[in-house]
């Protein structure tokens, strides 16, 4: 949705030389729009003109779910429910993502939301393993299944949402799907922990996920929070903290795409036949 503006922002701090390429990592993704491997090339290379770029450091399947491609809008069934693509295949859209590699057009090629079995069965019929997985991770969701997954199979996990994301509610409320969200942010624990350092809470749950050995990708406009969400190199958690943070798993899902009408995922349940065998697997982890 924002590649066009971000694409003039590179464009002119490239061509000013003021940074360069090589020390930029820019990654996209294939949305559920293209999840079919005859649209992969023509996202990328959409995705690419809009970025004014050759090549993306990383491109990722957005959802392990398809619809189906439209000019506007998300096709609907007559009860308002989003139409999903039921011909969406993981293995031979995986294959195309392949051959981008191979053409110079990403260096790295992952998921987002995949489970545990989506990404096992990349994996086992794949000639370059999945080098991300981009799920949601934060102390109400600690994914310890996953990640532990992720790294016997040198796997980078990147945790989105790693604050909560409160700001979600809007998104559901926009879209007619009331659902509170928890604001991990008040949580009495973290910020006990916070006054203790002289730091904030946002400070203390993003450190809990690199100590974790995950990357991190907190969303803020604020100049003075995006200044904050970086500077949490001078301080560490103790043992204690990281046990006390870890008792505050609740397996919580804030992004359960709700948002959709069709896609209600629960935290634990929506279940969708793929062409995967005759196996049912759910979408998320």
């Amino acid at each position: 949705m924002n590649e066009k503006a971000i694409g003039r922002v590179l464009k002119k701090w490239l061509d000013s030389e003021s940074v360069r390429r090589e020390d930029l990592f820019i990654t996209t993704k294939l949305p559920p729009p293209g999840n079919r491997a005859a649209c992969v090339e023509k996202c990328l290379t959409k995705s690419l003109d809009d970025l004014q770029l050759s090549y993306v450091d990383m491109y990722l399947i957005h959802t392990p779910f398809g619809v189906p491609e439209t000019d506007g809008d998300f096709q609907r069934h007559a009860n308002g429910d989003i139409v999903l693509d039921l011909e969406t295949n993981h293995i031979e859209t995986w294959k195309k993502m392949e051959d981008m590699v191979k053409a110079g057009l990403t260096k790295s090629i992952g998921v987002s939301n995949f489970n545990k079995n989506q990404i096992q069965r990349l994996i086992d019929n794949s000639t370059i393993k999945p080098s991300n997985v981009q799920v949601e991770v934060h102390v109400y969701l600690q994914q310890d299944d996953l990640i532990n997954f992720c790294k016997e199979e040198g796997i980078i996990v990147t945790a989105y949402a790693p604050l909560g994301s409160k700001g979600i509610e809007n998104l559901n409320k926009m879209a007619g799907y009331e659902r509170e969200i928890p604001n991990i942010l008040d949580n009495s624990v973290v910020g006990g922990i916070a006054n203790r350092l002289g730091i904030t809470p946002a400070q203390v749950l993003l450190k809990w996920i690199l100590e974790r050995g995950v990357a991190a990708i907190p969303k803020s406009t604020n100049p003075t929070r995006l200044r904050q969400n970086l500077d949490i190199f001078e301080f560490s958690l103790t043992e204690e903290d990281m046990k006390v943070l870890k008792g505050l798993e609740k397996g919580i899902r804030v992004c359960d795409f709700g948002f959709f009408k069709g896609f209600q995922l629960g935290i634990h349940t929506t279940l969708a036949k793929y062409k995967l065998g005759n196996n049912f697997l759910t979408f998320f982890s």
